[in-house]
């Protein structure tokens, strides 16, 4: 078959929907034989890979700079006039390649995936699919723009996180805690505007389906072949029957270091023995640094992939107004790179965000070399392995990052590990929040309910976390939560995959 694409990786990501179709139709004309399969998913790939890649860097620019109005502007243009008119054409190939019967090798698992995305694809799905698209940039609009006035500047919502870490002062950490929790309550009007349009699109999708849920549809939607939402609930009350009375110890002990009488929201990450917090770096270009030498330390072959990402500025570590919240790592599929996007302020925690993002990229440049698209795409519970396997498999190098001295790596590392211990009761609370949502859908449309709810699943999960007489700024935690509105049941991937990394961290001790 002469399927011809433009010669350079620059050209094709400059094609529009005038040069793209043809490709797409010229694909769906062909005869698929055993003969020309493999060509064939070949070519359907890179021809996806073009499409993702040219939304994927559109979208990051909108997260680069939540102001930008241009590059808002640009990538709703894209979902507009490529991104959504390609997919009637990867429902036909994705249907064209299974009516064949032929499963080219190493595709095996993928197929699973593809026969469950072709039966849930509806056609008056996709306006819908693309107006969720576009209310998630709506979402990291609200939350790059929250900012508070402290000391006569204006800091980030990061930046003033970092205050809770970094401040022995009690009466401090309250003032900034409390001015933060302000600014976001000031937004809630706002985020449950967007939860109110966000759910309804969800509903529409899933009756579309004809599923008796979203959250039916959204199993299916992420291949969750192997587990069940009530094996979920079984994982909630283990973590509540096993985990949390082993946080509540971490609690009360950090809570008698501190000699206070109860803990409140802004004595969580302060240390507890009142010395000065763990600062590892000034700026972003030590953090990376830093980081690379750890990797080399772990595997040559991982610093490496490092310093490229840092040569090719795949790297947004620091912290800014209008910057979108929170921290992830993209691919671009066409080019095969990684990029790690985070919020940087200069103390631990970005370290390890820096170290699990970065076992992400390691994990799709470990990929590269798979010939089609589907290959790419393991399932989350399995990717998040990667990343938080990462953090562990690092935190014996923390010294030749010359970040830390031997005993602030040592106190970093047992920081790291009570985390993993508080973090477990958390994953099950965001959880187990989705599912009451989606299983209740008269309730969860109603975000005053939602935020109800939140508040009974905080008491619940994390009860040692002394809200009284603040109750009001409990449910400001959820709207903060970007994965609820943008990455609908997507955080008990979290709470697996940690076991998962704990187990191969246990083996890296050993070997």
């Amino acid at each position: 078959m002469d399927f011809k694409l433009p010669p350079t990786i620059p050209e094709m990501l400059q094609i529009g929907w005038t040069e793209i179709e043809p490709l797409y139709q010229q694909l769906d004309r062909a005869k698929i034989m055993a003969a020309n399969v493999e060509a064939w998913l070949a070519n359907w790939s890179r021809l996806s890979e073009i499409v993702y890649e040219q939304n994927n860097r559109l979208a990051l620019a909108t997260s680069v700079n939540t102001n930008d109005q241009e590059a808002e502007k640009k990538y709703n243009e894209n979902i507009d006039t490529i991104f959504t008119p390609s997919r009637p054409y990867e429902q036909r190939l994705r249907e064209k390649l299974l009516a064949s019967g032929l499963t080219p090798a190493g595709t095996e698992i993928p197929m699973r995936a593809m026969r469950a995305e072709a039966a849930l694809y509806r056609e008056s799905n996709l306006p819908l699919l693309a107006e969720e698209q576009k209310i998630s940039t709506d979402y990291d609009q609200v939350m790059g723009a929250q900012t508070a006035g402290w000391n006569g500047k204006e800091r980030t919502f990061t930046e003033m996180q970092k205050m809770l870490v970094e401040e022995n002062d009690r009466e401090v950490r309250e003032v900034s805690w409390r001015l933060m929790r302000e600014r976001m309550l000031a937004d809630k009007p706002a985020i449950h505007e967007l939860w109110r349009k966000l759910f309804a699109l969800r509903r529409q999708v899933a009756a579309n389906t004809d599923k008796p849920d979203y959250r039916a549809y959204v199993w299916e939607q992420k291949s969750r072949f192997d587990y069940t939402p009530r094996d979920c609930r079984v994982f909630h009350t283990s973590i509540e029957k096993v985990v949390v009375p082993a946080a509540s110890r971490a609690y009360e002990r950090r809570r008698k270091r501190l000699g206070i009488e109860t803990i409140r929201p802004w004595d969580e990450y302060v240390d507890p023995l009142g010395r000065t917090a763990l600062r590892p770096f000034r700026r972003v270009t030590q953090l990376a640094s830093g980081a690379a030498n750890i990797f080399d330390r772990v595997d040559p072959t991982l610093g490496q992939y490092f310093r490229t990402m840092m040569q090719e500025n795949l790297l947004d570590l620091k912290s800014r107004k209008h910057k979108a919240d929170g921290a992830f790592c993209t691919f671009f599929e066409l080019t095969r790179k990684p990029f790690v996007f985070m919020n940087a302020v200069g103390i631990h925690y970005d370290v390890q965000t820096l170290l699990h993002e970065s076992g992400h990229a390691f994990h799709s440049l470990e990929m590269v070399n798979l010939p089609y698209g589907m290959q790419r795409n393991p399932p989350m519970e399995f990717q998040e392995i990667a990343s938080l396997g990462m953090e562990l498999l690092a935190a014996p190098y923390l010294t030749d990052s010359g970040l830390y001295t031997p005993a602030e790596a040592a106190r970093a590392r047992i920081e790291t590990l009570e985390d993993i211990l508080l973090g477990w009761p958390y994953m099950a609370l965001v959880d187990a929040f989705q599912h009451w949502i989606y299983e209740n859908p008269t309730r969860g449309a109603d975000p005053k309910k939602c935020d109800a709810k939140w508040s009974k699943l905080h008491a619940r999960f994390i009860p040692d976390v002394d809200y009284s007489g603040i109750e009001i700024y409990r449910p400001t935690q959820w709207h903060h939560q970007g994965h609820i509105l943008q990455s609908p049941f997507y955080y008990i991937e979290y709470g697996m995959a940690q076991l998962g990394a704990v187990q191969v961290w246990a083996n890296a001790l050993k070997d």
